[in-house]
């Protein structure tokens, strides 16, 4: 893995952010795209609808906040990165989880009574189905 490691971080980041986006990506690639150093590419990255569980983990657990943000739309999501979403310090993210449909009832509850007005508002408005789109030579991308 070092190798690897040492070899992705020679890849220039406009290509990387490539990478992040494309059909065909080699597998290979996948841990490091997913810890690149770059924001902007793990954001690319996090959008992606074929994430593994691990991946996603990795991705909520990052500091970026549109990264986190990209995550809390997703409909895979484990009952405790749902909860991890409700529970979070950053308003904008549980902004975005309000509309989950993967949310209890408990949970939309709990974000109805959110001390900011923008999380009560979305929980109110109920579950958002999240669209997917697939631009030529792109992976499936959660829009």
């Amino acid at each position: 893995m070092d190798e690897l490691l040492k070899t992705y971080k020679q890849i220039p980041i406009p290509e990387r952010m490539r990478m992040a986006l494309s059909a065909d990506l080699d597998p290979r690639w996948r841990p490091c795209l997913v810890r690149d150093q770059h924001s902007q590419v793990k954001a690319y990255f996090s959008r992606r609808v074929d994430l593994t569980a691990d991946e996603v983990a990795v991705l909520l657990a990052d500091m970026g906040q549109t990264v986190r943000l990209n995550c809390a739309k997703r409909d895979d999501l484990t009952p405790e990165q749902v909860e991890q979403c409700v529970s979070d310090r950053d308003p904008n993210l549980r902004y975005f989880v309000a509309r989950n449909p993967l949310l209890t009832e408990a949970q939309r509850a709990r974000l109805m009574q959110d001390e900011d007005e923008l999380v009560r508002m979305a929980a109110r408005k109920g579950p958002k189905k999240r669209s997917t789109r697939s631009r030529p030579g792109q992976a499936e991308m959660i829009r």
